[in-house]
């Protein structure tokens, strides 16, 4: 089956809000044997609206559209839809009265243009809307199904991972599962080149590599009856990709970076504390979004200036003069120092040149270094990262992520 997502509103074509709902409808679809062909974005006119949906109808098995479902007049999904397929608005009484109910809970006088939610296309599939007030439908005619949802993604979420993936898995004569390697430590054309064989001779499952921020990811994915069926397909393939790419392989359940190394430290129960300043507390920002980890981690400090390096972490004068504030030296100092602050296990530090200004010939732009302080001692890496202010930042916490990682795999 193809699909297409056509996404409707105006503040998405004028970039005033990103359209997530066509990546998490896209990421979804595959599940039950859609393939997605197209994504459209039309603003909130009617002739252009009209224009689009007989464009997806014509090249689509499946047009899913979000947006366009509310109280205004500017909301024309419905009214489109319905004209294309020749039927009328009818109200749906069950939705109107959940309409009512969720003003009352609110407290809120519900309006005469609130009713206009209510209305539906004959004949269609309803879709109850439990975290808002416009309900979604699917429209079947022939061999072309229109399934209507509304724009904000809380509301949309829900209603689709509900009744339209249900709605389709019914339909499916076979799925597509996939798995998710995450790669960091080796590049693009380097993972390459110890799997091309794979990809060369791949049947089912597929490999498919994408790179995106500092890192790569592979999706392994089977076409099958089921779940079981495809975990069994991708299982031997995933197996062989970790034989060849070894511990660069840091994920194979599509975990980001700091959710692994989190999790490490927290089934190991081994404390760490951070010193930044290059990336002014980035690190600290990133795994602090992993739920759990106020176990492990005691805190951290941002020593941006030489300053702060001495008086308050206890950075010596003579190693900031002599070898400057970005240097093994200093970072080691910052590390080892950090660790015996907060009384923790791991002491990790980060000093650098994140630009665009700052830099030397001795010191460029990007010059970083990272050093991993515990009880036996300090290493530090040094690395020339390149790009921009932010993605050198972005880069210097996941080599920090990954350094804690191969940490523990290696210790533990």
């Amino acid at each position: 089956m193809k699909a297409e997502i056509l996404a409707v509103g105006t503040e998405l074509l004028m970039g005033q809000i990103a359209n997530t709902n066509a990546q998490y409808i896209s990421g979804r679809l595959p599940e039950v044997g859609v393939g997605v062909y197209y994504h459209t974005v039309v603003g909130d006119n009617p002739s252009r609206l009209k224009d689009c949906l007989d464009l997806a109808l014509k090249r689509s098995d499946i047009v899913i559209m979000t947006g366009g479902l509310g109280p205004t007049k500017d909301d024309l999904t419905k009214e489109t839809v319905a004209e294309a397929f020749g039927r009328e608005l009818v109200l749906h009484q069950e939705s109107l009265d959940k309409i009512k109910e969720f003003f009352d809970k609110i407290q809120r006088t519900m309006t005469e243009s609130n009713k206009k939610q209510a209305f539906l296309p004959e004949g269609s599939l309803i879709i109850e809307n439990n975290n808002g007030t416009a309900p979604g439908c699917i429209i079947e005619d022939g061999s072309k199904v229109v399934v209507m949802l509304p724009g904000p993604p809380k509301e949309m979420k829900p209603m689709f991972d509900e009744t339209v993936l249900a709605y389709f898995s019914k339909k499916a004569s076979f799925k597509l599962v996939s798995k998710f390697l995450r790669i960091f430590g080796i590049g693009e054309a380097a993972m390459e080149e110890r799997i091309i064989d794979l990809i060369d001779n791949q049947t089912n499952p597929t490999i498919a590599p994408y790179a995106k921020d500092g890192e790569v990811t592979l999706r392994v994915t089977a076409r099958c009856q089921n779940e079981e069926e495809g975990d069994t397909l991708i299982k031997p393939v995933i197996e062989e990709i970790k034989n060849r790419l070894g511990e660069a392989v840091y994920s194979v359940d599509n975990k980001n970076m700091e959710e692994v190394a989190g999790e490490l430290l927290i089934k190991n129960n081994i404390s760490i504390s951070f010193a930044e300043s290059c990336t002014g507390g980035l690190l600290s920002a990133r795994i602090t979004e992993i739920p759990g980890i106020s176990a492990v981690l005691a805190g951290s400090m941002v020593t941006y200036s030489n300053d702060i390096k001495a008086n308050n972490l206890g950075v010596k004068e003579e190693t900031l003069n002599t070898y400057g504030a970005v240097s093994s030296y200093t970072a080691e100092e910052m590390a080892v120092n950090i660790r015996k602050v907060m009384n923790t296990k791991l002491g990790l530090s980060i000093t650098g040149i994140a630009g665009p200004d700052g830099g030397a010939d001795d010191k460029p732009v990007g010059l970083v270094y990272i050093a991993l302080a515990d009880e036996n001692g300090v290493e530090c890496t040094r690395l020339n990262l390149w790009g921009n202010r932010n993605r050198i930042r972005n880069n210097t916490v996941l080599n920090a992520l990954d350094i804690i990682r191969r940490y523990i795999l290696k210790k533990y």
